[in-house]
């Protein structure tokens, strides 16, 4: 079986690129053994019948068919693409995306799977619609007065991913050795008090493990069946680390989930100064990169380009570690995160569960919102939900509090 690829928006289709490779291991006798045969579609089709992600919900016999014909210019085929979402059935009540990109073109070559799960993830977005962006804090209105009697830290973070390399499922050693080599000598360009330095895990002393360790910083192998299945931790740490600027506010991991991981973070509430530090630092950021002749992967419909479908667009999460003893155990607690499109989590991260009534608030969305609107949303609600809790603990109503679906 010959897989071919094609694009009909580029003059110069790389079809050939996909289809000559695999040719080329037919006509070649030493090389034939590398061929993975295919069994008749209905023998590979997935069981999925357990399955609670999006991709179950949308693949069917059908599609996997024609889109098994198919593979990205790097050989990323469907079968990858759907990987992690057939390991990992998922749960009723915690709906995974069960999909993966392997690279850029990924989004094209297997639009007519992925388009339906974005639109299903983000709520609604369609085929045709444009994403928005704006990296401008100026337009961020307040957020640099959340109590901090009751907002423990902020912090707004996102992906990007460089044009003209694999993404973590799928590239090679030399691809993720090239994204580190590039990342670490245009981060070192950055200079004034965004001016820090890089550590490599697998080079890392025992001090300097510890000290991320307490900053919170370190990130670790992926433990999460989710992770593993798609193949991202191969060869771990190599190629792998950690850049910071010398007061420790400002933070890049290097090839984990994301080629890069970019963090703005500090004690308090001044959102309003962790958002601006995240814009200039990520603006200048890729202005080094392109200055190096690699821009980030973005365009017009899905915005930034990143793994994981469910972080594209601006890949933004901003979010706070906040006090909310009494509001989280209102009965409508759920009903006005979800009125002001927030989500909540334990301040160990995701799957972790609160302490002491603290919990890390961001916001729900990711694509269809510029990085403002999100930060604002973030800003307003958090505000909205303190002022709650003020009047909770006065034993006062808040039923006038109640905000409208945003």
């Amino acid at each position: 079986m010959v897989l071919t690829y094609s694009e009909p928006n580029r003059t110069q289709p790389l079809a050939a690129k996909c289809s000559v490779f695999f040719l080329y291991l037919f006509s070649n006798a030493k090389l034939a053994r590398l061929v993975i045969k295919q069994r008749p579609a209905e023998d590979e089709f997935p069981d999925l019948t357990e399955h609670c992600n999006h991709m179950a919900k949308v693949l069917t016999l059908d599609m996997y068919k024609r889109l098994r014909q198919h593979c990205t210019p790097n050989g990323f085929t469907i079968d990858n693409v759907i990987q992690t979402g057939v390991d990992n059935p998922g749960h009723p009540f915690i709906m995974t995306v069960g999909c993966v990109a392997g690279d850029e073109e990924t989004y094209e070559v297997f639009k007519d799977l992925l388009d339906p799960i974005i639109q299903d993830r983000h709520g609604g977005y369609k085929p045709t619609d444009k994403h928005k962006t704006d990296l401008n804090p100026s337009n961020l209105k307040g957020g640099d007065d959340l109590d901090s009697n009751y907002v423990l830290s902020s912090r707004v973070r996102t992906g990007r991913s460089i044009r003209g390399f694999c993404l973590p499922p799928h590239c090679s050693r030399g691809e993720r050795r090239a994204v580190e080599k590039l990342s670490v000598e245009a981060l070192g360009i950055l200079s004034g008090d965004l001016k820090g330095k890089y550590y490599a895990l697998k080079n890392m002393t025992d001090a300097e493990q510890q000290q991320l360790i307490d900053d919170h910083f370190l990130f670790d192998k992926p433990v999460s069946p989710l992770l593993l299945a798609s193949g991202m931790a191969r060869d771990w740490p190599d190629a792998r680390g950690i850049w910071h600027n010398d007061t420790k506010t400002f933070l890049v991991w290097v090839n984990e989930e994301d080629h890069l991981r970019v963090i703005s973070m500090q004690k308090g509430g001044n959102m309003k100064e962790v958002f601006t530090r995240f814009c200039t630092g990520l603006t200048k950021i890729e202005d080094l990169f392109k200055n190096k002749g690699h821009s980030f992967m973005w365009n017009e419909h899905l915005g930034y380009v990143l793994t994981c479908p469910s972080n594209l667009g601006t890949g933004l999460r901003a979010g706070v570690h906040v006090k909310l003893p009494n509001l989280s155990k209102y009965r409508q607690f759920e009903e006005i995160l979800k009125r002001l499109r927030l989500q909540k989590r334990g301040t160990g991260g995701v799957d972790t569960a609160a302490v002491g009534g603290t919990f890390d608030i961001s916001n729900a969305d990711r694509l269809g919102f510029s990085e403002v609107e999100l930060v604002q949303m973030v800003v307003d609600g958090v505000k909205l939900m303190i002022e709650m809790e003020k009047r909770l603990e006065k034993g006062q109503s808040i039923d006038d509090l109640m905000p409208a679906q945003k």
